[in-house]
């Protein structure tokens, strides 16, 4: 089985740059997508339905913001939309398809990037994120966690950490709440499968040719149940897929 996850940065662009063609040929079993940035309108996901897709979506109540959706080949055995907090639904955040036997979590986490109160807003989330998760753990749930998560763990997840210290996405608050999720059962797949190598980004800012000069962060994760970890064949990034800003995330059972 092979897990994908992907922040679109809008999924009609995505559509329109030629997502489908990619998606026709890589043929992810479970496609994880962030930030849809659902309009008034509904989204058109008849090109995956007619790639033999079961389309989720849980788009944000604001237009043109956040918002998630889950494509998958297999028929889940249930899906829940959101985590039945108001304050976090109404911005599309968290997705949940459930198979036989293990869950596959869709989460899009806030960035913080444009101001103070935001970054408050994010780190509440965090420490409720991960005790929705642990909940679900708890009801006996095996989780495989897939998404933006607007977080890095360590210094080898971005280009410049000396000058990112109190950047949002990489302050001494969000290490530390990483490390704490991972400790408390999780595997993160593309270290387990690629140790300490560096340079490995899924995020480059649309500025001075970031991407070509490999200027950038990884932001998108897919992290493994611990009771899952030996399932794990292969898991990676895919940086030549260009359909946003940012590239997808692998996980291969």
């Amino acid at each position: 089985m092979n897990i994908v996850s992907y922040n679109v940065n809008g999924l009609r662009s995505a559509l329109s740059k030629g997502l489908l063609d990619w998606v026709r040929e890589a043929q992810p079993d479970v496609l994880c997508v962030q930030e849809i940035k659902a309009g008034r309108e509904a989204l058109d996901v008849s090109g995956f339905t007619e790639l033999g897709y079961h389309a989720y979506l849980h788009p944000a109540e604001k237009p043109g913001y956040s918002g998630v959706a889950t494509f998958a080949k297999q028929l889940p055995t249930h899906v829940e939309t959101g985590c039945g907090t108001p304050l976090y639904d109404t911005e599309g955040r968290v997705l949940r398809l459930d198979f036989d036997d293990f869950s596959v979590l869709n989460v899009y986490m806030p960035s913080g990037t444009s101001g103070p109160e935001r970054q408050a807003f994010k780190v509440e989330w965090l420490h409720f994120f991960r005790r929705y998760v642990h909940q679900l753990r708890v009801e006996g749930r095996h989780l495989v966690v897939g998404g933006d998560f607007n977080c890095c763990q360590t210094a080898i997840d971005l280009h410049n950490p000396k000058a990112n210290q109190n950047s949002p996405g990489y302050t001494p608050e969000e290490r530390q709440w990483f490390k704490d999720l991972l400790a408390d059962g999780f595997t993160d797949s593309f270290r387990h499968h690629h140790g300490d190598a560096t340079g490995h980004y899924s995020w480059w800012s649309y500025r001075a040719g970031s991407r070509k000069r490999n200027v950038g962060w990884r932001l998108d994760h897919l992290l493994v149940d611990k009771t899952l970890e030996p399932r794990i064949k292969d898991a990676g990034l895919l940086p030549d897929v260009v359909y946003s800003d940012h590239c997808p995330a692998y996980l291969t059972f």
